[in-house]
């Protein structure tokens, strides 16, 4: 499930998500410079992994097109916890698998709680836990 679309540089804001080097990032700054006397504006893009947390620099003319990754918000029950990963199953499909418990969770996350995460660009991501 590799969902991409493709969007024009300049309409891309802070906040939005971006795919660079094939990770999905999300732009902490964005820059435009005036178009010279030959050239086309030139967009600069800063933005931050959502996976690796690795900071990556993109400068493009405005009219270029770049991927957006398709982000999908599910949740799911932890049925067990071993080390830094759990087995849950989707709240909808009912399918059960393995994900990371990512360092800030790993506190609360424990047999039968209800988290929330995101699927995009073929990953999962555990985002937080449902109140």
């Amino acid at each position: 499930m590799d969902e991409r679309k493709l969007v024009s540089v300049g309409t891309l804001h802070k906040g939005d998500t971006i795919i660079i080097d094939n990770a999905p990032c999300k732009i902490t700054d964005t820059a435009t410079s005036r178009p010279g006397k030959h050239g086309h504006a030139k967009v600069n893009l800063m933005a931050v992994g959502l996976i690796d947390g690795k900071k990556r620099n993109v400068v493009m003319p405005g009219h270029d097109r770049v991927e957006v990754p398709i982000i999908e918000k599910k949740s799911a029950q932890v049925l067990s916890v071993s080390g830094t990963k759990a087995s849950v199953m989707d709240s909808e499909s009912f399918e059960t698998f393995e994900m990371d418990i990512p360092e800030e969770l790993q506190a609360d996350v424990h047999e039968g709680v209800e988290i929330l995460y995101w699927t995009m660009v073929g990953m999962m991501i555990m985002k937080q836990i449902k109140a």
